[in-house]
């Protein structure tokens, strides 16, 4: 989860993050080179005399300019749509999880089994235990197993909602009479913290999600205790 004062993304712990971050530092260095070219040639446009006129008429530089922005394009679009079509592909999930947006809380549905539903409500400051983190603890957690594909389907009862977990990658819309799914995977178990990411009323602060990977054994003994 993110900490005080961090400047860069939350640990990966999903193949997709990995991807994304590794496509964000890919982004930045080209970003970062451009930069630097810039101001060096703002910083030598005002420190030196222009001697060399015949640059402004020049064939040559004009076709380096055009083709070099189009090159560096190049280099973004590909491997951004490569992680597009990552992100989106569903390939046999061997779990599928159903999550509904609320005003203001979530309730899931494991379909796989019957009668497995629970709501998950937000724990009031008040009633926090030491160690508990103010916010973003819940009273019933998502339990999933690890280095699994889960497929989850996403929707809402009511307004748009948006449920999002940073440490894994995801980000899918919950909108009313629409069913939004993405795919997850943990590659480590632990407890990993999200928000609802879209303004959806005045509680919008107060609908955390708890996301905890167990090993598959530890998931089938919750999952027969809570049918």
């Amino acid at each position: 989860m993110a900490y005080p004062y961090e400047l860069g993304f939350q640990d990966a712990t999903s193949p997709i993050m990995e991807e994304l971050l590794y496509f964000h530092d890919h982004t930045l260095m080209i970003v970062f080179l451009i930069s630097t070219l810039v101001l060096y040639l703002i910083s030598l446009m005002l420190t030196t005399k222009l001697t060399h006129t015949n640059t402004m008429d020049a064939q040559e530089i004009e076709t380096i300019w055009t083709i070099l922005p189009a090159i560096i394009l190049i280099m973004i679009a590909l491997p951004s749509l490569r992680i597009l079509y990552m992100m989106d592909e569903i390939n046999s999930p061997t779990l599928t999880v159903k999550t509904m947006g609320h005003q203001w809380y979530w309730s899931y549905e494991y379909t796989d089994y019957e009668e497995l539903t629970f709501d998950s409500y937000m724990i009031p400051t008040t009633d926090l235990k030491p160690g508990e983190l103010r916010l973003l603890e819940v009273d019933n957690r998502v339990i999933l197993p690890m280095e699994m594909s889960v497929r989850m389907l996403i929707s809402s009862e009511d307004v748009l909602h948006s449920w999002a977990i940073p440490s894994l990658g995801l980000k899918t819309d919950a909108i009313p009479g629409r069913l939004n799914q993405t795919i997850l995977m943990s590659s480590r178990s632990g407890l990993f913290y999200g928000q609802c990411s879209e303004i959806c009323g005045s509680n919008h602060s107060f609908m955390p999600i708890v996301m905890e990977m167990v090993p598959l054994k530890t998931f089938e003994n919750w999952c027969s205790s809570m049918l």
